[in-house]
């Protein structure tokens, strides 16, 4: 199976609501390897590795994010596979 690398920004209510937390919980439960992170213009961003298949399982969850999130935008582009081992916080 190939295994891709996405990068996410995701626009919206998406500080300060646990997106943060709920997305490595999503990205743990799909298996995917990456980090999730803050960014000062109030966006949040993705790093994800995985297959076709949990890219686009975590992508779904990404629009709608978790319960108090409100996501009006997400911009996705292929990057370059670090092979990273585990989902972390930054």
């Amino acid at each position: 199976m190939r295994v891709l690398a996405r990068r996410y920004v995701i626009s919206g209510r998406v500080q300060g609501v646990f997106y943060r937390a709920e997305t490595k919980k999503k990205a743990d439960e799909f298996g995917i390897a990456g980090w999730v992170q803050n960014n000062s213009d109030g966006t949040v961003e993705v790093h994800a590795e995985g297959t076709e298949i949990q890219l686009e399982l975590l992508e779904a969850w990404l629009r709608e994010g978790p319960d108090l999130a409100a996501v009006t935008e997400i911009k996705t582009e292929q990057v370059k596979f670090t092979e990273l081992s585990s989902f972390q916080i930054r």
